[in-house]
C-alpha cells in the first residue's frame, strides 16, 4: 500500500527571520504505522503536493490551526480523485468536528498500537469516521524511534546551516495555562518515556543539534536530573522549552548540552530577572517568549515591558499576542464576553489580533505587537542576535570536539557576517 502523508504549509510570524524545523508529528506518527506501508511524506512548507500520485491513501497531519483550512483543501482535492483521506494530528483534535466536513476518517488521540486497525479497516472497506482515543493514551513505553528516514534532511537548513533535529522524551503537562490546550489535548499528567529509549533515539539521530520539544522540562526534578545525567556523554547541543530553576539541575542541563531555552517572560519581576541570569550562569542562552494583549496590560504596562527585556539582556525574543485558541480557558472566556471576532481559522497565526482588548481596540494591539519587535530589534538586529546564539553552540561544539568548520563558514555567510 502507498500512502501519502502531508503537512500543510502555514503562514510564519511575520516579524520573524524565516526558516524551518523537520516536523515532528507527522514522523512520530509514522513510526506507529505498519512496516508493510510504503510512506511517502511532503512538507508542503518546502515542497509542492503532487496531486496526480499514485497513492492508495493520504494522511494529513495537521499542528497548528492555520494549517487546518489549507488541510481541508487538500483533502478535498484528492477526495474529488476518489483517493480516501484521513486526518491526525493536534490541530485534527481541536478542530474535529470542521475536519470531519472534509475526511474519511479522523484519528482523535496519540497513534502507537492503533495504526494496525485503522490500516486494516482502510483494506477491508471498512475505514470508520472517527477513531477517537482522546480519552485512552497508550502507554508511554509504546512511543518509538520517529521515522526521521521519510525528512529530506537538505531543506531543514538557514542558509546552509544545519538546522535542529525534534525529539521528545515526555508528553502531557501538569500545568493548564490560561492560553495552551495541552490540557483538553493530553490531560493534565506528566508521561515522561523510559530514560533509555529517549537516550536511545537520541543517540541515533546524525544531527548534533537537537530540540526536546516537551510542553517543559521542569514537570519531575528527579526525572528531569536522571535525563540530563544519561545525556553527557551523547554530546548534544540542544534547546528546550523550561528547565527547572534550580542550581543543580541547571549545572547538569550545561552539563548534558543545554544551549537555549524558550523562557515565557510574564512580568517584570525581580524573579525573572534573576531566573534569566542563573540561565546565563551556566552558558545557556535564552529566548524569550513575550504574550501581548492579556487583560491587564495597558499600553504603559507593555511599554515597561519591553523596557525591562532589554534590560535582562535576553539572547532572543519572540513577540505573539493572546490567541483564544479552542479547547483552551483563553477561548471559553473570550467567547463567552462575546469579544472574539474572528473564527478564521487563517487569522489564528498568533500575529493576528481575533478579539477585542481590554484596554485599546485591536488595531492598537496590532501595532503594539510590531512596535514591541522593533523596539526590541533596534540596534541589533534578529539575525544578529541570531548569529551571537549560534556562536554559542561553535564554542560548545569545539570544546566537545564535535564542531565542523564548514558550519561557522556558512553561518558567517547565512547572518551576514565576515569570517573570523
Amino acid at each position: 500500500m502507498k500512502f501519502l502523508l502531508i503537512y500543510p504549509k502555514w503562514q510564519k510570524l511575520k516579524r520573524q527571520t524565516e526558516f524551518h524545523l523537520p516536523p515532528h508529528g507527522p514522523v512520530v506518527f509514522a513510526a506507529a504505522v505498519p512496516d508493510h506501508v510504503e510512506i511517502q511524506f511532503v512538507d508542503e512548507n518546502l515542497e509542492d503536493i503532487d496531486f496526480d500520485a499514485a497513492v492508495d491513501f493520504v494522511g494529513i497531519s495537521m499542528m497548528l490551526t492555520i494549517q487546518a483550512k489549507r488541510g481541508w483543501e487538500i483533502a478535498d482535492a484528492f477526495r474529488e480523485k476518489g483517493i480516501k483521506v484521513i486526518f491526525g494530528g493536534i490541530a485534527t483534535m481541536i478542530h474535529a468536528e470542521e475536519t470531519m466536513l472534509h475526511a474519511d476518517s479522523v484519528f482523535l488521540g496519540e497513534a502507537e498500537s492503533r495504526m494496525e486497525k485503522v490500516f486494516s479497516d482502510f483494506d477491508k472497506g471498512r475505514l470508520q469516521k472517527v477513531y477517537d482515543y482522546m480519552n485512552d493514551q497508550p502507554a508511554i513505553e509504546l512511543v518509538g524511534t520517529a521515522r526521521r528516514d521519510l525528512l529530506k534532511k537538505d531543506l531543514y537548513n538557514f542558509r546552509g546551516v544545519q538546522m535542529v533535529d525534534l525529539v521528545h522524551a515526555s508528553r502531557g503537562c501538569r500545568f493548564h495555562c490560561y492560553p495552551c490546550a495541552v490540557a483538553y489535548l493530553g490531560g493534565r499528567k506528566f508521561r515522561p518515556r523510559p530514560i533509555d529509549k529517549a537516550i536511545e533515539e537520541m543517540a541515533g539521530i546524525d544531527n548534533n543539534r537537537l530540540f526536546i520539544v516537551d510542553n517543559s522540562l521542569a514537570q519531575d526534578a528527579k526525572w528531569e536530573m536522571d535525563l540530563f545525567r544519561e545525556m553527557i556523554p551523547l554530546k548534544k547541543h540542544w534547546c528546550c522549552h523550561p528547565i527547572e530553576d534550580k542550581p543543580e539541575i541547571l549545572d547538569l542541563a550545561a552539563q548534558a548540552g543545554a544551549w537555549y531555552v524558550y523562557q515565557a517572560i510574564f512580568d517584570t519581576s525581580d524573579y525573572i530577572k534573576e531566573r534569566i541570569d542563573r540561565y546565563h550562569d551556566y552558558g545557556i542562552g535564552v529566548e524569550g517568549t513575550i504574550l501581548l494583549g492579556l487583560d491587564h496590560h495597558t499600553e504603559d504596562y507593555i511599554k515597561r515591558l519591553i523596557d525591562f527585556l532589554l534590560e535582562i539582556n535576553l539572547d532572543m525574543a519572540e513577540f505573539t499576542v493572546l490567541t483564544p485558541f479552542p479547547h483552551t480557558t483563553a477561548f471559553d472566556e473570550l467567547k463567552q464576553q462575546r469579544r472574539i471576532f474572528s473564527y478564521d481559522w487563517d487569522d489564528y497565526s498568533a500575529d493576528k489580533v481575533v478579539y477585542y482588548p481590554k484596554h485599546f481596540s485591536p488595531e492598537r494591539l496590532q501595532e503594539i505587537l510590531y512596535e514591541a519587535w522593533d523596539a526590541f530589534y533596534n540596534k541589533e538586529s534578529q539575525e544578529e542576535k541570531m548569529f551571537k546564539l549560534f556562536l554559542q553552540v561553535v564554542k560548545k561544539e569545539m570544546a566537545d570536539k564535535t564542531f565542523k568548520m564548514r558550519d561557522r563558514r556558512l553561518a558567517s555567510r547565512a547572518f551576514g557576517k565576515e569570517n573570523r
